[in-house]
């Protein structure tokens, strides 16, 4: 299990870097990030194991956690149709995903809307 922390930032320079040195300053690395910009703004997703220390880091430059939720990490090949493996095996359990991202090392990382299933559907398969 890990969690996906959504930011909200103004979308102009120096705001990623703010953010990303503030949760580096309390030690958290981040095994993945990614953010989709909406004009003025942009939501930024990043993927630590525990939210409390990356909350108490952007309280301190008053930042706001739009959203946090828990989701699966799946170690990935880097190889053709594992996407299409790991989604057939999702699909198949009747589970829907609505986040997904690639995390440093071939991990891929997955939301649901209801986390137990998509672990029960990815048995075996989450690290």
């Amino acid at each position: 299990m890990a969690t996906d922390i959504v930011i909200e930032l103004q979308n102009e320079p120096g705001a990623l870097a703010t953010v990303a040195t503030a949760i580096s300053d309390a030690g958290v690395n981040l095994a993945a990030a990614t953010c989709l910009g909406h004009g003025s703004t942009t939501e930024l997703h990043i993927l630590v194991p525990h939210s409390e220390p990356v909350r108490r880091a952007l309280a301190i430059t008053n930042t706001a956690i739009t959203h946090e939720r828990e989701v699966m990490v799946v170690q990935a090949q880097d190889r053709p149709g594992e996407l299409a493996t790991i989604a057939s095996k999702v699909s198949a359990a009747g589970v829907n995903i609505d986040l997904i991202y690639v995390a440093t090392g071939s991990r891929v990382v997955l939301g649901a809307p209801d986390p137990s299933e998509l672990r029960t559907a990815l048995a075996g398969m989450t690290l």
